[in-house]
């Protein structure tokens, strides 16, 4: 057998950037499913694929916080959202779900 042939053929879907762009939801619902959804960009095909985002990195990474940074950070905003609705300054715009 050629090394070029395969026993299954696996395709992506590559699309144009205004045809992702009109159909979005459906083309990351699709790339969620584990179907290969790939966008051409300037003769390139970036692909669209799920991932892990580990908040630590995030945090790290927008904010320059360290993980034990963003904990304090994250127990701060805590108290202030509480505080606030306390005073009627803020509602929970889920109306209690959650």
């Amino acid at each position: 057998m050629h090394p070029w042939r395969h026993t299954h053929y696996e395709f992506m879907k590559t699309l144009t950037i205004t045809e992702g762009r009109g159909r979005l939801g459906y083309w990351l619902k699709k790339a969620t499913e584990g179907q290969d959804i790939g966008i051409l960009y300037k003769g390139k095909v970036v692909a669209l694929r799920p991932m892990t985002v580990h908040s630590e990195y995030y945090a790290l990474q927008e904010y320059g916080l360290t993980k034990s940074e963003a904990a304090v950070a994250a127990k701060r905003i805590s108290a202030d959202i509480k505080a606030a609705r306390k005073r009627g300054e803020v509602q929970n715009c889920l109306r209690g779900k959650f």
